[in-house]
């Protein structure tokens, strides 16, 4: 610690670094991460080259450790050198000799099944080691990059070793990846099994959308200008369109995905969190307890519209052209079950029973090898009450709209009419882009630097709580009942928008889909 810094309840303020970078500004105080499922795609991926970004950036702490588990008879330097390679190929940052020297010393590995009492006695010595040698002070995340149905296993164990068991002078905390359950009851299952090893303001559910600087400008959008809050309601609002599309199959995750569906894996979680986000009313500060607030009495006012068979829609890519390439359905996907009812397309229509949205319909849409890769929110507004023009001058005039870009060119559009050049008054659709990688000279971390380092800072505001997870699942259960009885979904080619179904339900609502 340099004699300029300082040390807060979470961790350690540079001065240097909070003039340099204004998003990221907090340095993690002493602690270290122990990761279950260090082999798989999230850890290797995504979860170890965020722990070098944010080394990298200077954000860690200089005795930072990093400890992974795995039933893999490796030793410490076999794991590092997963770690170098996972950190070379795919973190986001440059690769430095210095920082990657200093990162490695703190690297350990425990190998052992989850069921092996005399592993996690070996991971328990372990961290004791870290924080004699390491200075990390007894402050552990804990994160379970595994299947919830190894969630008890390795909880009941990290609380029979007591490392779950915290002082007043130290932090034990634990990170739960998606899924949260896979419906109401066993959420509140899950949540009790959690719980009853950490208390809930331990435990951090990662949702890393909610990590993205796309989903956090909503919020500055939305209440640091005069621009657009005031029209922010039914008065002025037609509909909401929220969309995450994704150009690719299945990947080699059939087995995981068939059961599990794009409702269950998108809608659940992602897009009801960016709905609360765009609805929610403005909180009184954007401390954890207010957004948290705020979120829930949005979940808690939303409705399914009815009839379900007409304001929902599900369907299963089949063969087609994605890209120039000829691509399989998802039947015939290895791992995918040749009779698996599971959908890769859902569209829900929801409303939101509150004063601010009342009337309002919210369009929610997700699929696999749909037109292209994109996830947006798209807030439309209603048509001018008077236009004063010939028909024949508007007729290429649509609805004014604004669109937060999320991904993968991430910004925000405004589409609104202007005349075109020329002696006729002609009015025409023009958009206006503001986008993150002209507008800012600094890329913008990815979503699990921000997350990870908030674990490490005890700040919880980007993470839902029980009651968002619960309240989510009672949205989602009613519609996923109903299509078990009803059927199979209905097939769209690969590299179209989903079924016809889908058409048909906003047509119903007298407004259709737009097309990215």
């Amino acid at each position: 610690m340099t004699a300029a810094s300082s040390r807060t309840p979470t961790g350690w303020v540079n001065p240097l670094l909070d003039s340099r970078d204004k998003r990221l500004p907090r340095i993690a105080g002493p602690c270290g991460v122990v990761i279950f499922g260090v082999t798989g795609d999230l850890s290797r991926k995504k979860l170890m080259p965020a722990i070098y970004d944010l080394a990298n950036r200077g954000l860690l702490p200089p005795g930072f450790a990093l400890v992974g588990f795995s039933r893999r008879d490796w030793a410490d330097e076999n794991f590092a050198e997963l770690v170098h390679d996972a950190v070379r190929k795919y973190a986001r940052t440059p690769f430095r000799e210095d920082v990657w020297a200093r990162l490695s010393e703190g690297v350990r590995f425990v190998p052992g099944s989850f069921d092996d009492d005399a592993s996690f006695d070996d991971l328990a010595s372990v961290i004791a080691e870290l924080d004699q040698e390491r200075g990390t002070g007894g402050n552990h995340a804990f994160y379970l990059a595994i299947p919830p149905a190894t969630f008890p296993v390795v909880l009941k164990q990290l609380a029979r070793t007591g490392l779950a068991a915290r002082n007043d002078d130290q932090w034990r905390r634990v990170v739960i990846e998606k899924p949260f359950g896979h419906d109401l009851h066993s959420a509140r299952e899950l949540n009790e099994i959690v719980n009853d090893v950490f208390p809930e303001e331990s435990v951090f559910r990662i949702d890393h959308y909610l990590g993205k600087e796309t989903v956090q400008n909503i919020l500055a959008l939305r209440f640091a200008n005069q621009l657009y809050e005031p029209i922010w309601n039914s008065n002025y609002v037609d509909h909401v369109q929220i969309t995450m599309a994704e150009d690719i199959g299945l990947a080699g995750r059939a087995g995981y995905y068939d059961g599990i569906g794009a409702a269950r894996d998108v809608i659940q979680n992602h897009l009801l969190q960016l709905l609360a986000l765009t609805a929610m009313e403005e909180p009184l500060s954007f401390s954890p307890g207010s957004l948290r607030g705020e979120k829930i009495k949005v979940l808690s006012a939303v409705k399914l519209a009815e009839p379900l068979d007409e304001t929902t829609a599900r369907g299963q890519y089949t063969a087609g052209w994605q890209g120039g390439t000829k691509v399989v359905g998802v039947l015939e996907e290895k791992g995918f079950h040749p009779d698996s009812t599971t959908e890769t397309f859902a569209a829900i229509t929801l409303h939101v029973d509150t004063r601010r949205w009342a009337g309002v319909p919210f369009f929610l849409r997700t699929g696999k090898r749909l037109g292209r890769r994109v996830t947006e929110i798209a807030v439309v507004f209603k048509r001018a009450p008077h236009l004063p023009f010939e028909a024949t001058m508007t007729e290429e005039l649509g609805q004014n709209a604004l669109v937060i870009r999320i991904q993968p060119d991430e910004g925000v559009t405004i589409r609104f009419g202007s005349k075109v050049p020329g002696t006729a008054m002609e009015v025409r659709d023009v958009t206006m882009d503001f986008r993150y990688g002209t507008a800012f000279t600094e890329s913008s971390p990815e979503a699990y630097e921000r997350l990870l380092l908030d674990v490490l800072l005890g700040e919880p505001s980007l993470f839902p709580v029980n009651a968002e997870v619960e309240l989510s699942w009672a949205i989602l259960d009613p519609v996923l009942e109903h299509w078990a009885k009803h059927g199979r979904p209905e097939p769209y080619p690969a590299g179209t928008w989903g079924p016809p179904s889908a058409d048909r339900m906003i047509a119903a609502a007298g407004r259709k889909w737009r097309r990215p």
